[in-house]
């Protein structure tokens, strides 16, 4: 994958990231099929992407002091160019140097207890002393608790909207100084307001960037084990805090403890179960992996096996790689299309390598 050389290559990358049914799978592989953006382009030119749109969108992402980073620069974050496949472009605001530090990714509950909340600090403040960088979702609770502890020792918030709107609203001054201080990320075009169906994709980003992701409190259906599952697929370490089985919000992270993620008290905890990932420096050397397997099938013939792959599903969670045999896929193109049934809402993955579907 070569990087964009000049600007007119980079509105191509961000065009076609942009286009209608272009997903993240789509775009790898037809980049892997015809060489850059502004091949397929040319070769595709029923492609509905918008040069115009992709022009004016770098523009103002320059004007708001951000960056449209594509999955090819080498300022694109180690830990995310390890993803298959990686998003295509993200936009990102703030202290672009701490991509470099090694992060965890600190989730939990919105409605968060007062213990929650003191724990979240604690890690944070204790991570951020030993030289980690933590990520989390700019959320109420947990996330937010995060954020505000690490501030001084570099904090990255992933939104589900662009990086120019600011959620929850009442977090503001919050956004503002993880710009100063921090990284704001996001996948989203500028001036998108968050759905329903970004969420997951923001939570695969948060793992993403992540040696480890850490639930502090869940409940037994919660977007925190979402994360945690995606950690888990990702080959990324799941810790999570024990809480009172009395306590609903801790239903969720004792079942992730049931099912062996690793118990974490403090920072201390979170470091060791790290530790085996980290040079003698205390970085990492993240290793890209080709995203999915060329040759690429035309967009039509993408959508065909995304229809495939959700024919195969049922409602009982069966293998991945049956579910791929019956597709007629490779096991990697058929766990990156689940991801993208899923952010649409069609399908569920769940721990073991199985998916249903909703």
């Amino acid at each position: 994958m070569r990087a964009p050389e000049d600007e007119a290559e980079r509105i191509d990358w961000v065009a076609l990231a942009r286009a209608p049914r272009i997903g993240p799978v789509t775009f790898f592989q037809l980049i892997a099929r015809y060489g850059t953006p502004g091949d397929v382009l040319s070769a595709m030119p029923y492609i509905s992407a918008d040069r115009d749109a992709a022009h004016r969108e770098l523009e103002a992402a320059h004007s708001l002091g951000a960056d449209i980073l594509t999955a090819a620069d080498a300022g694109f974050p180690g830990a995310l160019s390890t993803l298959s496949p990686p998003p295509p472009v993200i936009t990102v605001r703030g202290q672009v140097d701490l991509f470099a530090k090694p992060a965890i990714a600190l989730v939990g509950a919105r409605d968060a207890s007062a213990a929650g909340r003191k724990i979240a600090r604690q890690l944070a403040a204790g991570l951020g002393a030993a030289g980690f960088v933590t990520v989390s979702g700019l959320a109420r609770g947990i996330d937010g608790e995060a954020h505000a502890a690490s501030l001084e020792t570099g904090t990255i918030a992933v939104l589900a909207g662009s990086v120019d709107q600011v959620y929850p609203p009442q977090h503001g001054d919050l956004y503002q100084a993880v710009c100063e201080q921090g990284i704001i990320v996001s996948e989203r075009a500028l001036g998108h307001r968050a759905t329903a169906r970004d969420f997951p994709r923001r939570n695969r980003i948060i793992t993403g960037l992540a040696l480890g992701t850490v639930v502090i409190e869940a409940a037994e259906r919660s977007g925190s084990l979402i994360s945690a599952r995606m950690a888990g697929e990702q080959g990324r370490e799941v810790m999570a805090v024990p809480g009172s089985p009395l306590d609903p919000r801790a239903a969720g992270t004792n079942r992730l403890l049931r099912n062996g993620a690793t118990l974490v008290r403090h920072a201390g905890d979170v470091v060791e179960a790290v530790s085996a990932q980290l040079r003698e420096d205390g970085h990492i050397d993240w290793a890209p992996v080709l995203p999915l397997d060329p040759p690429a099938p035309q967009p039509d013939q993408a959508d065909g096996l995304a229809a495939r792959v959700l024919e195969a599903l049922s409602p009982t969670p069966l293998p991945i790689a049956e579910i791929a045999r019956a597709s007629n896929c490779s096991a990697r193109q058929c766990a990156a299309l689940l991801m993208e049934l899923e952010i649409d809402g069609k399908a569920l993955t769940h721990a073991g390598g199985l998916a249903s579907r909703t």
